[in-house]
């Protein structure tokens, strides 16, 4: 059974950082794509980026470029997403997924940036 556990999440002030972490485990995760998902309230899942199963590629939504950064460790089967920056539209529930639409995904982490 794939499970994926999100934690790393909280209140942070506009211009902050946090990072997130997903402890993967139910499949073989060195040879999948991974990737970060978002809903922010009262919008549908949002794809946010996306590492290849060798941590070489990553690519991310043009709304997050340059301020959020996609690693993974596949040694620990955990995927991390390290945001800087931080703006209050980048409030959401952040899952990690095994799918870019998220149908696979966790419980999520909830982000909030807010002064």
């Amino acid at each position: 059974e794939v499970q994926l556990v999100e934690s790393g999440g909280g209140l942070v002030q506009p211009g902050g950082s946090l990072r997130l972490s997903c402890a993967a485990s139910g499949f073989f995760f060195s040879i999948y794509s991974m990737y970060w998902v978002r809903q922010a309230p009262g919008k549908g899942l949002e794809w946010v980026a996306t590492i290849s199963r060798d941590g070489i590629t990553t690519n991310y939504v043009d709304s997050v470029k340059g301020r959020f950064t996609i690693s993974r460790d596949n040694a620990k089967k955990t995927v991390y997403l390290e945001m800087n920056t931080l703006k209050s539209e980048d409030t959401a529930l952040y899952y990690c997924a095994t799918d870019p639409g998220g149908k696979v995904r966790g419980q999520g982490t909830q982000v909030t940036v807010s002064s």
